[in-house]
């Protein structure tokens, strides 16, 4: 685990012997989920008070009955007895329900809000976040724990509460009609408390490392049980290891949850042994009153019925701060995730933006994955395609933090001074520059115009396309579009101006009209169609039985290739894009679906400012400007004629992968 890394879980490190303690500022924030239900709440209160003053009834009619109705045979007292003894059931069942009905009312309402926004958060993060994530995870996080958070407020809280009344009402009912007695049942307490405090705390532990465990299982489910897992675990027969595996991760959740079962029943054991011993004493010096005539054989059977009342709440009493801070557990992994910082978001007064021109400039780009270190960022000057360190020369980036400028500066007058030094310096450097997916990019496309991007895989194309819509903010130097950072862009307007069909194309388990409307949710059939149209797959949707309400499958599988990539340029068709970032990705697909392809990109290219991930050689012929990437950086630009002149890398790429597309061109 990376401490640096925020987007990483946190491990709650405890202790067997640690007390937890109940933050305050977390319970604040608890409340103010349940804020809103507080009307419900409050009616979920005032039942569990009723019904716990309701429970007192029965050991006095108990009482009354042994003391008064039989030895005076009083039928008139017996009969209202006995529809006390029916009454109080009767309406404990009553406000059973309606404590029930308001009950769920306030949990689902607060699961309802607290799913909300977790949604709504967990979509506003960057890329990085989800890159990061185990989607299993998150999954889990939605469920397991989200329940959980609902149960610390509809069930926790009124149960400390019930605990609450029936203890106090119980035992101001024993002391008045024997005190004697009530103080000989309280004698037992301190028998509670140590296994109480020292159970609680175990289950506190079980607890956290089940949900731990269940988001192990929740992960495995969800990468291997879907169209992607299950095809890849089939084709490389992992079937078997993805057996045993799953089978290792549920019996962490088995072998959790009868340790919980367990530790529990000791500890519920433990209780009723106390319990029995409470309820001997009373029974034994009870019978000896009643011996000598100083109490009266109903006051004891009243009593024992009120030590089951009196026992439980104060074992649970005992350990009530464990316990409801074990209840928080499932509010602290939600807050986990809501307290997250959102990396990719709208400046104060960043502007929004109606229809862009298209003008796109990069102005000394730096960018890693790991996150941004603009001290470690050091600008670099291309020498024959070769990156060499210019420390006398270019300034750090302006907003470099001092000392990192100091520092340069020492480290220069110590290369002329120490050759050992330099050497470890350098060597220093080049680890921080290879952390960096782009270093010190420069460059600008003009609007409407089609820029071609080219260069070994992994050099950096993607990242750079990444960039373009905000997925990713740099690491240092800023991005223009018409002249404005893009980070003074509303997120809403610059989403309207890019459009992006990526390589590999993720289309919902839907319809194919629903996929289509997912560009523009208002779009009339004759726009699907013309979409469509253009993108040369209306004719192949018409064909379907459905037609455009045909089921595409999970993430699309019941369409070809080259009919997904088709269907992702449609969607884009429809929502019009003043701006196209484009992988094409037609390598892997049949002659006959490439050219559909490549005759469906032509609308979408006209009029628009395009930057393309270019595999094929039309596309660089067709380009204004090509961009040459390698190991993050532009060490080549210029257009296809320009490029084969200057005898760099370009020219080696054409030669070796797009040499035969030219002669099949020319043929």
């Amino acid at each position: 685990m990376h401490s640096g890394n925020w987007w990483r879980y946190i491990t709650f490190e405890e202790s067997d012997k640690q007390r937890p303690v109940i933050d305050r500022a977390l319970l604040r924030r608890v409340f103010q989920y349940a804020r809103p239900y507080m009307r419900a709440i409050s009616i979920v209160l005032v039942t569990i008070t009723l019904t716990s003053l309701l429970g007192l009834l029965p050991p006095l009619i108990y009482r009354a009955l042994i003391d008064q109705v039989l030895p005076s045979g009083n039928l008139r007292l017996l009969n209202l007895l006995a529809i006390g003894l029916f009454a109080v059931p009767l309406l404990t069942g009553l406000l059973g329900v309606v404590q029930r009905h308001f009950s769920a009312r306030a949990g689902e309402g607060i699961i309802y809000d607290l799913r909300n926004q977790m949604f709504d958060h967990l979509g506003r993060m960057s890329m990085r976040f989800f890159t990061n994530t185990k989607s299993g995870e998150i999954v889990s996080r939605f469920n397991n724990d989200v329940i959980g958070a609902q149960g610390a407020i509809t069930s926790t809280i009124p149960e400390i509460l019930t605990n609450v009344v029936t203890l106090v009402s119980t035992l101001v009912v024993m002391i008045s009609i024997e005190w004697r007695l009530a103080l000989l049942s309280v004698a037992v307490l301190p028998l509670f408390l140590l296994p109480a405090r020292r159970v609680g705390l175990t289950l506190r532990k079980i607890r956290r490392q089940a949900l731990n465990y269940n988001a192990d299982m929740s992960s495995q489910i969800t990468e291997t049980l879907t169209v992607n897992g299950a095809l890849l675990m089939k084709t490389f027969n992992r079937l078997p290891a993805e057996e045993q595996r799953f089978k290792t991760v549920s019996a962490n959740v088995r072998d959790i949850g009868v340790r919980r079962a367990e530790v529990s029943q000791l500890f519920f054991m433990g209780l009723g042994l106390v319990g029995a011993i409470g309820s001997a004493l009373v029974y034994w010096v009870g019978g000896w009153m009643v011996l000598n005539d100083a109490l009266t054989v109903g006051t004891i059977v009243a009593f024992t019925a009120y030590l089951a009342r009196l026992y439980g709440p104060i074992s649970a009493l005992t350990n009530v701060q464990v316990e409801f801070v074990t209840a928080l557990v499932s509010f602290e992994r939600v807050f986990e995730y809501l307290d997250l910082p959102v990396e990719i978001q709208d400046r104060p007064g960043a502007v929004q933006l109606r229809t862009a021109e298209g003008r796109i400039c990069f102005e000394d780009v730096w960018f890693q994955y790991q996150g941004p270190l603009i001290g470690d960022v050091l600008h670099v000057s291309q020498v024959d395609g070769n990156a060499a360190l210019n420390r006398k020369d270019k300034a750090l980036p302006a907003d470099a933090p001092t000392d990192a400028r100091a520092t340069d500066a020492t480290a220069t007058d110590a290369t002329a001074t120490d050759a050992t030094a330099t050497d470890a310096t350098d060597s220093e450097q080049a680890d921080r520059l290879r952390r960096h997916a782009l270093q010190n990019i420069n460059f600008e496309i003009a609007p409407g115009s089609l820029t071609a991007l080219v260069g070994p895989s992994g050099a950096g194309k993607t990242t750079l396309t990444y960039l373009l819509p905000r997925l990713y903010d740099p690491t240092a130097g800023r991005i223009l579009l018409d002249g404005i950072d893009l980070r003074d862009i509303t997120l809403d307007s610059l989403s309207q101006q890019f459009g992006i069909v990526s390589q590999e194309t993720y289309l919902f388990h839907d319809t194919i009209r629903a996929n289509l409307l997912y560009a523009k949710a208002d779009a009339t059939q004759a726009e699907v169609e013309a979409a469509c149209q253009a993108a040369n797959i209306h004719e192949m949707i018409a064909a379907l039985p459905e037609g455009y309400d045909t089921q595409v499958g999970e993430r699309g599988y019941r369409l070809s290739g080259g009919e997904k990539q088709r269907l992702a340029i449609a969607r884009v068709i429809l929502k019009d894009p003043r701006i196209l970032v484009l992988d094409e990705a037609t390598s892997h697909l049949d002659s006959q679906s490439e050219a559909l392809i490549q005759a469906a990109l032509q609308p979408l290219l006209r009029g628009r400012t395009s930057v393309v991930i270019a595999h094929r050689l039309s596309t660089i012929l067709a380009a204004d400007k090509i961009l040459v990437v390698e190991k993050g950086q532009i060490i080549e630009q210029g257009t296809h004629r320009q490029l084969l002149a200057q005898g760099g890398l370009y020219a080696t790429l054409y030669e070796t992968q797009f040499r035969d597309q030219s002669i099949m061109r020319n043929a």
